[in-house]
């Protein structure tokens, strides 16, 4: 069981994102605006005896990768990711990271590709909970009609996130 989780703001333009990671990886990027007290009680419900502590040395690979990715530097992550959740929510959190950059698939997509199609609202709420923004990209999924749907991170944040990887509607 992972004791230490280490944290940092990382910094991109206007854009403010605490990030944390177990010594796995990323476990945690949050959404803008929000604070560190958010972060801390997110990883505590998933980690509840960890300690988390403020460490910009470890968390350098991650801070990089971001940033190359808001420079349009990067469209993959290399970096590893530690996301905990239900069997249901890690399967939808990685069928989310098989979704190419610049692309997009809806949330019945998401449910057909897991091999559960009549489970779209159940996927909704998987990807609703997901921990990691931008890493584990989300913000690929949008409504079967093309709208920009919910977002953790706030439809701004995801419509933002789409233009960056020239998605177009």
């Amino acid at each position: 069981m992972t004791n230490e989780i280490y944290w940092t703001v990382f910094e991109h333009a206007h854009l403010k994102l605490y990030i944390a990671a177990t010594e796995k990886g990323l476990c945690y990027v949050g959404s803008p605006g929000h604070s560190w007290e958010e972060m801390a009680s997110a990883i505590h419900k998933r980690y509840p005896a960890a300690e988390v502590k403020e460490n910009i040395e470890v968390m350098q690979p991650y801070i990089e990768e971001l940033h190359e990715y808001f420079s349009r530097k990067r469209q993959s992550f290399s970096v590893p990711v530690d996301v905990k959740g239900t069997p249901f929510q890690e399967a939808i959190w990685k069928a989310l990271m098989d979704i190419p950059y610049g692309q997009t698939l809806s949330y019945s997509d998401i449910a057909h590709k897991i091999g559960k199609p009549a489970a779209v609202r159940a996927v909704g709420t998987a990807i609703g909970a997901n921990p990691v923004l931008v890493t584990v990209p989300c913000h690929r999924v949008i409504g079967k009609n093309g709208a920009i749907t919910g977002y953790r991170g706030g439809t701004e944040m995801k419509q933002y996130l789409l233009d960056l990887e020239g998605k177009k509607r």
